[in-house]
């Protein structure tokens, strides 16, 4: 049985775009491609379960980037030791990783640590830039659509049933749900 390069490629956001990826890919020699519009974080990816169901003794795994795989070094090592099992290997284009060497397993296992260290500074840099924005009074989140002097407008539009709740929502620009947060403490 002939050895398959299977490609498989995905984008977080529906913004980012997967046609570099894809040419990536072919310019790599992927006989197979898959591609999908789904969040690393996702226990389960449609695509990926394909490429998986695919995947047969001696076939290529190509992607572009480690983080194109999976999220965390335990997901990443997890997938690595299904490829294992089933005697496939893996191929990085991006960071020239091979997993049909010796070297390129350490390389990876070292990359994948990295990437997980890399995300976690990421997260608790984040975390400490929003308390310390908390502690200066700013408050992240959507503005509200409506002031104090405006709920309680609606709120006596309301008791006074001179309009219906969608006739209010339409008057102030907002949806009906807006509209029953609004009133919802005279509601109860």
């Amino acid at each position: 049985m002939t050895s398959r390069r299977i490609g498989y490629g995905r984008v977080s956001t529906l913004d980012q775009n997967l046609e570099s990826q894809s040419d990536a890919l072919k310019a790599a020699g992927a006989d197979k491609i898959f591609v999908e519009k789904i969040t690393g974080t996702k226990a389960s990816r449609p695509e990926l379960d394909k490429v998986k169901e695919q995947l047969r003794e001696g076939d290529t795994l190509v992607i572009t980037r480690m983080d194109r795989l999976g999220r965390s070094a335990k997901d990443l090592l997890n997938i690595v030791s299904e490829l294992d099992a089933l005697g496939v290997d893996l191929e990085i284009l991006e960071q020239n990783i091979d997993t049909r060497t010796p070297e390129g397993k350490l390389f990876f296992t070292m990359v994948a640590g990295f990437a997980e260290f890399e995300h976690s500074m990421m997260v608790a840099r984040t975390k400490d830039g929003l308390a310390a924005a908390r502690a200066r009074g700013r408050v992240g989140g959507r503005k509200p659509k409506l002031s104090d002097a405006q709920k309680a407008t609606i709120s006596n539009l309301y008791k006074s049933q001179q309009l219906t709740v969608s006739e209010i929502a339409e008057q102030f620009g907002v949806t009906r749900p807006t509209i029953y947060r609004a009133i919802q403490p005279d509601r109860l």
